[in-house]
């Protein structure tokens, strides 16, 4: 009796691999090509000059219509901000928000009826030169070049009264302040006047009154027309130091010393007396305050 094995069926019973139990050959798989090194330095540096692009157009942005940073070249502003100190600006004050006084804010030169800045000086802060750094300060990256941007704080707003007899403390529409942040040793104002503030104009002055060539000093007995600067003026409001890191402090307004100060009256600047006090002399303009912007 013999014994029969069964035919197997390959195909049946186990499934053909291509290329290893067949002849049929095996496709490849589409693999990107490897990147050279060429392209890849390019490619790397395409997104730096985006970045680089898109970081500078933001810095525009900010510079043009929300905050500016300025450094202080003098000392007019004595001691609440020293040369050299960088202040960061709103520039959404005067708009948004409104001023007030006691508020510390960087303008530009008036120029009518006179220059404030003529004769200005103050210590020069390297920049790079040429056209890439022309660049950056159209961007607000660098300090601007143009110097016609002075830093001073608000003490009278439009229609305020303001009052100084030259030995006692200024009064604002009546009321006697008592300011903390004057420049200790100096007086509130060596210098009488008596004015009241014309429309969409501030009457401003320095901290440090002995050294301030400010709203007082640009007047010439015009009862606030001459030296008050107009609002269009303004840059914005400063907020606070940013540099040096020892300085860093945020520039608010003195809680008391504007709060018992009453709305302005009807008074026209034609309406105030036109009689100096006796014996007042003109003293020569101290050293101007000026903002370089950054």
């Amino acid at each position: 009796m013999s014994t029969q094995h069964p035919e197997r069926h390959e195909d049946a019973r186990s499934p053909v691999r291509p290329g290893v139990d067949s002849q049929e050959p095996v496709e490849e798989e589409n693999w990107p090509a490897e990147r050279s090194f060429g392209a890849s330095i390019l490619a790397g540096l395409r997104e730096i000059v985006i970045v680089v692009v898109l970081a500078m157009a933001l810095s525009f942005v900010v510079k043009t219509w929300l905050f500016q940073a300025f450094y202080i070249p003098s000392g007019s502003m004595e001691d609440t901000l020293v040369p050299d100190d960088r202040v960061i600006v709103s520039k959404l004050t005067p708009g948004p928000f409104d001023l007030r006084r006691g508020d510390v804010v960087v303008f530009e030169d008036p120029g009518e009826p006179r220059p404030w800045l003529q004769g200005a000086q103050y210590s020069q802060q390297s920049t790079l030169g040429g056209p890439f750094h022309e660049l950056l300060v159209f961007v607000g990256l660098l300090p601007e070049d143009s110097e016609n941007h002075l830093i001073k704080r608000v003490i009278g707003l439009p229609g305020d009264h303001v009052q100084a007899d030259g030995k006692g403390k200024i009064k604002v529409n009546g009321v006697a302040i008592t300011e903390p942040y004057v420049k200790p040793g100096d007086h509130p104002s060596d210098q009488p006047f008596d004015i009241v503030v014309p429309p969409d104009s501030v009457w401003v002055m320095g901290d440090h009154r002995a050294d301030s060539s400010d709203s007082r000093f640009h007047d010439d007995d015009s009862g606030g027309k001459d030296g008050s600067v107009p609002m269009s003026k303004i840059v914005g409001r400063a907020l606070f130091i940013v540099w040096p890191i020892d300085h860093v402090t945020w520039l608010g307004v003195p809680a008391r010393t504007f709060e018992q100060v009453p709305a302005p009256s009807a008074v026209s600047p034609t309406d105030l007396p036109r009689t100096p006090a006796k014996g007042k002399t003109t003293k020569p303009a101290p050293a101007k305050t000026t903002a370089k912007a950054s």
